[in-house]
């Protein structure tokens, strides 16, 4: 292909729509831009002027596929600002929940939305007729993780349970002996998945980019729920930073394209996501996972964003398995009843978690009354617009270059986009893509 045009439109989101353009002519590269004209949703705003109790009810809205994490966050930042203390058990309840989320999430990702580009079909609707047994798997694992995360969240979206201090409810000790029969019982779904998934990963583009991964990362596990910030480059040099000095690490900044912002922070841009985690935490992971990546053969330090989805399958295995030794400790101890910590003071505190997208932040501030008077919100998709930018930028002359037809250059950018799971990941399966010649 020596002359095309790309004008992907609307590339949906939560917080609006991407366009991607490319120009090529005579063979090069005259343009190749990720745009995200979002709208801007203000959260920051509503957060101004709300009891410290309101906020994470506020905050969980901005997403409703990782309302867990943004609550969580949320109660974390403002935990900071009020010092207060959780006890072990809240603590243990809430990485259960942080598990739940990116399990279910994951399971929509590799099944829903990234298997149909593996097999060729424009969804899964037409994969219940061809492939009836691997749908009902994702049914029954999606169900799992919905019903997962409202046992111990109150519900999935926009969770009720958690607040400042602690829990609004808890489950009970004989409930979480039935969730971890459940668990156990989807161990040879798991089993499948993870062939079903290296049975399709011939079929994953073989596109490699240096790129710096951030991600959170705890000593004693996986950090999801907890840990600091954690950069891995591409020759594995790391370097951490406390959760409180994120704005150093992610350096927003604006591009004319785009109305949300980008960030950086050693190079051009930076991943966030399952990937990152990946990159970071490996050693972390539970040993299980670990056979799974194997079997995939990843290993750290992966460089194809395209295997960000194959990443989102060693996490599912690893939450099921961590989320046993969990339950396990909850069981053995018994589920007490508890009042949530108050505050000990009134200040200002930031908070971070890793969502299926990547790792998020939340900071606040509050007066002596507890009410809000600042609030600061970096979410992981518009922590990944540079770095998709940056990977189209490589991608594309690669694509010119192979010779790659129209269909295979709009599948192939389609993928890519895709495989960072944005907020609504779906949208890609309904883009209008037009060449001009």
């Amino acid at each position: 292909m020596t002359d095309a045009k790309v004008r992907v439109h609307h590339l949906t989101r939560v917080e609006g729509h991407g366009n991607i353009e490319v120009d090529v002519k005579d063979g090069k590269v005259l343009k190749c831009e990720w745009q995200v004209p979002e709208a801007p949703r203000f959260f920051e705003a509503m957060v101004r002027g709300r009891h410290y109790t309101e906020v994470a009810r506020v905050t969980s809205r901005i997403c409703g596929i990782c309302s867990i994490g943004h609550t969580l966050a949320s109660l974390k930042a403002t935990e900071a600002a009020l010092g207060i203390r959780i006890t072990e058990q809240t603590d243990r309840l809430r990485r259960l929940l942080k598990h739940a989320e990116n399990f279910d999430s994951h399971v929509l990702h590799v099944y829903f939305l990234a298997a149909p580009d593996l097999v060729g079909a424009p969804s899964v609707l037409p994969l219940a007729a061809t492939h009836g047994d691997i749908v009902k798997r994702a049914l029954r694992l999606k169900r799992l993780g919905h019903e997962w995360g409202s046992l111990i969240g109150g519900r999935t979206t926009h969770p009720t349970a958690a607040v400042p201090g602690g829990f609004a409810s808890l489950p009970t000790t004989e409930e979480l002996k039935a969730l971890k029969e459940r668990l156990l019982a989807a161990v040879p779904d798991l089993e499948s998945t993870v062939a079903t998934v290296a049975s399709l990963a011939p079929k994953i583009p073989a596109f490699w980019r240096p790129t710096e991964y951030i991600a959170l990362s705890d000593k004693k596990e996986y950090g999801l729920y907890d840990g600091a910030i954690s950069s891995c480059m591409p020759d594995g040099a790391r370097q951490i930073w406390p959760v409180s000095e994120y704005r150093k690490v992610t350096n927003e900044y604006v591009v004319p394209q785009s109305t949300a912002k980008y960030t950086k922070n050693k190079l051009a841009s930076y991943a966030a996501g399952a990937l990152a985690r990946f990159n970071n935490s490996f050693e972390q992971l539970h040993p299980e996972a670990r056979k799974v990546a194997a079997a995939l053969g990843m290993k750290p330090v992966c460089g194809n964003p395209y295997l960000n989805t194959a990443a989102q399958a060693v996490e599912v295995v690893h939450s099921v398995h961590e989320s046993l030794r969990v339950l396990d400790e909850l069981i053995g101890k018994g589920i007490r009843e508890e009042k949530p910590v108050p505050p000990a003071r009134f200040g200002r505190g930031a908070g971070g978690v890793e969502v299926p997208r990547g790792i998020l932040f939340h900071e606040y501030e509050y007066d002596k009354e507890g009410l809000c008077v600042m609030g600061n919100c970096i979410i992981p998709t518009n922590q990944n617009h540079g770095n998709i930018q940056k990977d189209f930028e490589q991608l594309v002359p690669e694509l010119v270059e192979s010779g790659k037809s129209e269909a295979e250059m709009t599948l192939a950018l389609e993928m890519l986009v895709r495989a960072y799971d944005p907020c609504i990941s779906c949208s890609t399966h309904y883009l209008d893509v037009t060449f001009v010649r």
